[in-house]
């Protein structure tokens, strides 16, 4: 398994995401390819070092090109990753379940299925992440955020390993062998956002299968390395951004997600009536 973790500085988030991998994880045969994309802090480059000096598995590159989260990833996965199934990690990332790595390779393994994804919460114990449906705010939203990480929900749905449209690539296990089929991330039109709906959506059009598990558990301190998307430039490759995947993805969003009650509100992302 071959972890990818893309960064700029945020040494400190760095720190955190890597040795929750190296210290909880007890599945052994992965590596961890950290790929610094413009860093400048002296203190990111002696955290490398450190990190890189812990375990033989961790291994850091530079890649300093634009801010481009799909571009980098493909480039770690063509480059660097030797592993049959590839995870991409945000550096934001801290691992909770210990078996997350066996959690989500048993689904990974699997001919039929494409993405894995993982049960991610904010630090105050509330769900970010429980899966993706499509047309929920215009595009795609995540099940359930913001409810406590032991809520219920729809249908206990949170707690249940289920097939679903999409999940995030903030912590998402794929075979490279698909990754490599479906051309990967799209780095030509989907540089920040929505490149991981767009990819698992183009694994679904292949005919796999997307899982989320709620057995694979992980914080994340989200956009804590990004900062918010305010200005002008940001906003208008956002906008292109939404742009690209209601003229690229029409009929699911015409259609509605498969995996989505057409009862259910596209407001809101707490599967509340319309």
């Amino acid at each position: 398994v071959s972890i990818v973790i893309p960064f700029k500085d945020k040494p400190d988030l760095l720190k955190k995401c890597v040795e929750s991998i190296l210290y909880k994880s007890t599945y052994k045969n992965f590596e961890i390819i950290g790929v610094s994309n413009n860093s400048t802090e002296e203190e990111t480059f002696r955290e490398m070092e450190r990190l890189a000096s812990l375990d033989s598995r961790v291994r850091f590159y530079e890649y300093n090109v634009p801010f481009n989260f799909s571009k980098i990833n493909n480039h770690a996965v063509k480059h660097y990753a030797q592993g049959d199934h590839i995870i991409l990690l945000n550096n934001d990332i801290e691992i909770i379940s210990e078996d997350w790595i066996e959690c989500m390779l048993e689904f990974s393994q699997r001919e039929d299925v494409g993405a894995v994804g993982a049960k991610l919460y904010y630090p105050n114990d509330t769900i970010q992440h429980a899966g993706v449906i499509i047309g929920l705010g215009g595009v795609a939203g995540h099940s359930h955020k913001h409810y406590h990480r032991d809520a219920p929900g729809y249908f206990y749905r949170p707690h249940l390993v289920q097939n679903v449209s999409a999940v995030t690539g903030a912590c998402l296990m794929v075979k490279k062998s698909i990754f490599e089929e479906v051309n990967g991330l799209n780095e030509t039109d989907l540089t920040v956002a929505f490149n991981d709906v767009d990819f698992c959506l183009r694994i679904r059009k292949r005919g796999y299968l997307n899982v989320y598990t709620p057995y694979a558990e992980a914080y994340h301190h989200e956009s804590l390395s990004r900062g918010p998307e305010d200005d002008p430039i940001k906003i208008a490759r956002f906008e292109s951004e939404i742009r690209f995947m209601k003229e690229n993805h029409k009929s699911i969003l015409a259609e509605g997600d498969p995996y989505y009650n057409i009862n259910l509100t596209l407001d809101f992302e707490d599967f509340s009536l319309r």
